[in-house]
């Protein structure tokens, strides 16, 4: 093979990864520590648009993009359960998130969304990020991924970004427990000593570009 072909073969795998990168990337790289967040309006499981406004007089929130089918998202599920029967009435709700591609996993629809709300008995919003906008405004990467924000007058400030606990296999072994020891922080008026940590789960299944 001549130089040229060589060279031609090398651009076109080149370009080949460089699409393949992209399509399963978000648009940008999302919040760091420190910056404003912006609302949304959101598909609850109860048909209602759902905004953080709409909640209340919170502090703060407890982000958590999330969904259905993963098993570190079920593994985790009763550990987002009580977190919000823990922190909603300190003024931290959660505010689950599904925004995986029902084309490319089903068990991620809004039907099935519904269905599991019901079997969990979730006492929290469980919003359809249909559009993907949110996951990638917020650079979620994973499920679960969470984003804890704590409201600055009319601002959101994000304070902490990550995993909730160093075990996602077991809630019982779990040694730090990263999200509460931030909310704990600010509790006590402090900056949280953690504010970000590797999120651990499955990628986000993203619609072809």
């Amino acid at each position: 093979m001549n130089i040229m072909k060589k060279t031609a073969l090398f651009f076109t795998f080149a370009l080949l990864a460089s699409f393949a990168f992209w399509a399963f990337k978000p648009a940008n790289d999302g919040y760091k520590i420190g910056d404003t967040a912006i609302d949304f309006s959101l598909k609850n499981v109860d048909g209602k648009m759902v905004s953080l406004k709409s909640l209340g007089n919170a502090k703060g929130y407890i982000v958590i993009f999330t969904c259905n089918h993963c098993p570190f998202s079920v593994k985790y599920e009763d550990r987002i359960i009580a977190l919000h029967k823990k922190y909603a009435d300190l003024g931290y709700p959660v505010v689950a998130i599904n925004p995986n591609d029902v084309d490319k996993q089903p068990e991620d629809s809004f039907d099935k969304m519904v269905e599991r709300a019901k079997e969990k008995s979730f006492a929290f919003p469980y919003l359809y990020d249909q559009n993907q906008v949110i996951a990638k405004t917020y650079g979620a990467t994973r499920t679960p991924h969470v984003y804890l924000l704590k409201k600055n007058g009319e601002k959101l400030k994000v304070e902490y970004i990550g995993a909730i606990d160093d075990n996602a296999n077991d809630a019982n072994s779990a040694k730090v427990k990263f999200l509460e020891n931030a909310i704990n922080d600010l509790e006590a008026g402090q900056a949280v000593k953690q504010p970000s940590t590797k999120a651990i789960g499955c990628t986000i299944k993203w619609k072809a570009s």
